[in-house]
């Protein structure tokens, strides 16, 4: 598949995970791709490695998300080193879980200032580099729709703003032909929320399916949202939960 020919995307949080495996589909589909990271450079180098034996030019981009400076400058870098920018993907987060009376000012503050402004940033930034056909997927969660257990509000929030942001976007953007979505995984089978992990057990009962899903799973809308075949998608907030919120 080679739909995104010609095309450079910058993937947020693209060392492991759901963004390692978005990174590299969107190189298997012909996009050569920028990601960032924050610590794991090795983890970063082998996406990096795995979009080269796509074929595709890839680079990795050490960020601090909490900085919005630094998540600005991995923007322009990748315009720099990819000669342009089409696709923006706001794949990195945090995820944290304490109840309320026990959460501190500062917990809010990261929260917001990784989930969000940083998302905030790299859109504000990126939509100055983009034209018609431009597309910006935007990685929520289905928490930001439901919160099944306890603590979990603050990242609740975060989520919940990331879709409603989009949702304003995809009205600014609109006239200049750039889509604007969001992708809200429910479980999957990652390093922060482990198919073996604390939640596992209770978050398979809640699913329709009763198991959790795979990176692979969110790359696949991705790609597709990235691609001219969506071309008529904005504005939405994408469930990937296996039924979670059926």
């Amino acid at each position: 598949m080679t739909e995104l020919n010609g095309k450079k995307a910058l993937v947020t949080g693209g060392s492991r995970g759901i963004g390692a495996a978005i990174a590299t589909h969107l190189a298997v589909a012909g996009a050569d791709v920028a990601i960032t990271y924050h610590h794991s450079s090795a983890a970063a180098e082998e996406t990096v490695v795995q979009i080269q034996r796509a074929g595709r030019r890839g680079t990795a981009i050490q960020v601090d998300a909490a900085q919005s400076e630094s998540v600005i400058a991995a923007v322009n870098e990748t315009v720099s080193t990819l000669g342009g920018l089409d696709i923006l993907v706001n794949n990195a987060g945090i995820f944290e879980m304490k109840p309320v009376g026990e959460t501190t000012l500062e917990d809010f503050d990261r929260m917001v200032a990784v989930n969000v402004r940083a998302v905030f940033a790299a859109v504000n930034e990126a939509v100055k580099q983009m034209g018609s056909g431009g597309r910006i997927i935007n990685i929520g969660s289905v928490n930001g729709d439901v919160m099944p257990f306890a603590g979990g509000s603050l990242y609740a929030m975060s989520k919940g703003a990331v879709a409603a942001m989009s949702q304003g976007w995809a009205r600014d953007l609109g006239p200049k032909g750039i889509t604007v979505n969001t992708i809200q995984p429910g479980p999957i089978d990652t390093d922060m929320n482990p198919a073996d992990g604390d939640f596992a057990e209770s978050l398979n009962a809640m699913t329709a399916l009763g198991h959790y899903g795979k990176p692979k799973d969110i790359a696949e809308l991705a790609t597709f949202l990235a691609s001219p075949r969506a071309a008529y998608i904005t504005g939405a907030a994408l469930n990937i939960d296996g039924g979670l919120t059926a």
